[in-house]
Protein backbone atom coordinates (compact mmCIF):
# COMPACT_ATOMS: atom_id res chain seq x y z
CA UNK A 1 0.00 0.00 0.00
CA UNK A 2 1.16 3.55 -0.71
CA UNK A 3 1.08 6.28 1.93
CA UNK A 4 -0.72 9.31 0.47
CA UNK A 5 -1.33 12.84 1.75
CA UNK A 6 -3.89 15.10 0.07
CA UNK A 7 -5.84 18.25 0.80
CA UNK A 8 -9.24 19.51 -0.26
CA UNK A 9 -7.75 23.00 0.22
CA UNK A 10 -5.12 22.81 -2.55
CA UNK A 11 -3.69 20.31 -5.03
CA UNK A 12 -0.17 18.88 -5.08
CA UNK A 13 2.16 21.60 -6.43
CA UNK A 14 -0.86 23.92 -6.65
CA UNK A 15 -1.26 27.38 -5.20
CA UNK A 16 -2.36 27.59 -1.57
CA UNK A 17 -5.43 29.85 -1.17
CA UNK A 18 -4.82 33.07 0.81
CA UNK A 19 -7.13 31.99 3.67
CA UNK A 20 -4.40 29.57 4.81
CA UNK A 21 -1.74 32.31 4.89
CA UNK A 22 -0.72 35.42 6.82
CA UNK A 23 -2.46 37.48 4.12
CA UNK A 24 -5.87 36.38 5.40
CA UNK A 25 -7.19 34.04 8.14
CA UNK A 26 -3.96 32.05 8.62
CA UNK A 27 -5.91 28.84 9.28
CA UNK A 28 -4.59 25.33 8.75
CA UNK A 29 -5.71 23.53 5.58
CA UNK A 30 -7.69 20.31 5.64
CA UNK A 31 -5.35 17.32 5.30
CA UNK A 32 -6.30 13.72 4.54
CA UNK A 33 -4.11 10.65 4.46
CA UNK A 34 -4.44 7.00 3.61
CA UNK A 35 -2.31 3.91 3.18
CA UNK A 36 -1.01 3.83 6.76
CA UNK A 37 1.12 0.67 7.15
CA UNK A 38 -0.25 -1.94 9.58
CA UNK A 39 2.73 -1.73 11.94
CA UNK A 40 2.47 2.06 12.32
CA UNK A 41 2.35 3.17 15.96
CA UNK A 42 2.23 6.94 15.35
CA UNK A 43 2.35 9.62 12.65
CA UNK A 44 4.35 12.84 12.41
CA UNK A 45 3.38 15.91 10.39
CA UNK A 46 5.94 18.60 9.61
CA UNK A 47 5.18 21.59 7.38
CA UNK A 48 8.16 23.64 6.24
CA UNK A 49 9.42 26.02 3.55
CA UNK A 50 12.91 25.30 2.16
CA UNK A 51 12.86 28.50 0.08
CA UNK A 52 13.29 31.03 2.90
CA UNK A 53 13.84 33.86 2.66
CA UNK A 54 14.18 34.11 -1.13
CA UNK A 55 13.65 31.16 -3.53
CA UNK A 56 16.42 32.57 -5.74
CA UNK A 57 18.86 32.43 -2.79
CA UNK A 58 17.46 30.20 -0.01
CA UNK A 59 19.30 30.41 3.28
CA UNK A 60 17.15 28.31 5.62
CA UNK A 61 14.11 26.08 5.93
CA UNK A 62 11.31 27.87 7.80
CA UNK A 63 9.18 25.54 9.95
CA UNK A 64 5.42 26.22 9.94
CA UNK A 65 3.89 23.31 11.89
CA UNK A 66 5.12 20.36 13.94
CA UNK A 67 2.81 17.57 15.17
CA UNK A 68 3.80 14.14 16.45
CA UNK A 69 2.31 11.04 18.05
CA UNK A 70 -0.75 11.41 15.83
CA UNK A 71 -2.58 8.08 16.27
CA UNK A 72 -2.47 5.84 13.18
CA UNK A 73 -6.27 5.48 13.33
CA UNK A 74 -6.63 9.17 12.44
CA UNK A 75 -7.20 9.74 8.73
CA UNK A 76 -6.57 13.48 8.61
CA UNK A 77 -7.01 16.89 10.17
CA UNK A 78 -9.93 19.22 9.52
CA UNK A 79 -9.48 22.76 8.26
CA UNK A 80 -8.63 25.26 11.01
CA UNK A 81 -8.00 22.50 13.55
CA UNK A 82 -7.63 23.83 17.10
CA UNK A 83 -5.16 22.33 19.60
CA UNK A 84 -8.03 20.82 21.61
CA UNK A 85 -9.43 19.21 18.42
CA UNK A 86 -6.24 17.34 17.49
CA UNK A 87 -6.57 13.54 17.62
CA UNK A 88 -6.16 12.16 21.15
CA UNK A 89 -2.50 11.71 22.01
CA UNK A 90 -1.18 14.16 19.41
CA UNK A 91 1.61 16.39 20.71
CA UNK A 92 2.86 19.66 19.28
CA UNK A 93 6.31 20.94 18.54
CA UNK A 94 7.57 24.48 18.12
CA UNK A 95 7.50 26.27 14.77
CA UNK A 96 9.92 29.00 13.73
CA UNK A 97 7.66 31.67 15.26
CA UNK A 98 8.67 30.02 18.57
CA UNK A 99 5.13 28.79 19.28
CA UNK A 100 3.03 25.69 18.86
CA UNK A 101 0.31 25.43 16.26
CA UNK A 102 0.01 26.24 12.59
CA UNK A 103 1.62 29.31 11.07
CA UNK A 104 0.70 29.78 7.44
CA UNK A 105 2.75 30.83 4.45
CA UNK A 106 4.08 34.38 4.63
CA UNK A 107 6.90 34.60 2.08
CA UNK A 108 8.88 37.86 1.97
CA UNK A 109 9.62 37.53 -1.76
CA UNK A 110 8.80 35.21 -4.65
CA UNK A 111 6.83 31.97 -4.86
CA UNK A 112 7.74 29.60 -2.03
CA UNK A 113 7.09 25.87 -1.74
CA UNK A 114 5.45 24.51 1.41
CA UNK A 115 6.20 20.85 2.11
CA UNK A 116 3.56 19.02 4.16
CA UNK A 117 5.48 15.91 5.24
CA UNK A 118 3.78 12.88 6.78
CA UNK A 119 5.82 10.12 8.41
CA UNK A 120 4.58 6.73 9.61
CA UNK A 121 6.64 5.57 12.61
CA UNK A 122 7.03 2.15 14.22
CA UNK A 123 6.93 3.71 17.70
CA UNK A 124 5.12 6.25 19.85
CA UNK A 125 7.68 8.89 20.77
CA UNK A 126 8.14 10.07 24.35
CA UNK A 127 6.81 13.51 25.28
CA UNK A 128 9.59 15.71 23.93
CA UNK A 129 8.15 18.87 25.57
CA UNK A 130 7.45 20.98 22.46
CA UNK A 131 10.46 19.95 20.34
CA UNK A 132 11.84 21.86 17.41
CA UNK A 133 11.75 20.16 14.03
CA UNK A 134 15.41 19.14 14.41
CA UNK A 135 14.82 17.62 17.86
CA UNK A 136 11.83 15.70 16.52
CA UNK A 137 13.73 14.46 13.45
CA UNK A 138 16.50 13.18 15.74
CA UNK A 139 13.95 11.28 17.86
CA UNK A 140 12.39 9.80 14.69
CA UNK A 141 15.68 8.37 13.38
CA UNK A 142 15.48 4.62 12.87
CA UNK A 143 11.68 4.59 13.31
CA UNK A 144 10.38 5.81 9.92
CA UNK A 145 8.40 3.13 8.06
CA UNK A 146 7.05 5.28 5.24
CA UNK A 147 7.05 8.93 4.22
CA UNK A 148 5.00 11.05 1.84
CA UNK A 149 4.64 14.73 1.09
CA UNK A 150 2.19 17.23 -0.32
CA UNK A 151 3.64 20.45 -1.73
CA UNK A 152 1.72 23.70 -1.99
CA UNK A 153 3.02 27.00 -3.33
CA UNK A 154 2.30 30.58 -2.33
CA UNK A 155 3.25 34.15 -3.23
CA UNK A 156 1.90 37.36 -1.72
CA UNK A 157 -0.61 39.13 -3.96
CA UNK A 158 1.37 42.19 -4.99
CA UNK A 159 -1.74 44.00 -6.22
CA UNK A 160 -3.97 43.65 -3.16
CA UNK A 161 -3.03 47.12 -1.87
CA UNK A 162 -3.23 48.84 -5.27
Amino acid sequence: MTLTLTSSSFSHNGMIPASYTCDSQDISPALLWSGIPDRTKSLVLIVDDPDAPDPAAPKMTWVHWVLYNIPPQANGLPENVAANELPTGTLQGINDWKRTGYGGPCPPIGIHRYFHKLYALDTVLPDLKHPTKLELEKAMQGHIILYTELIGRYQHDRHKND
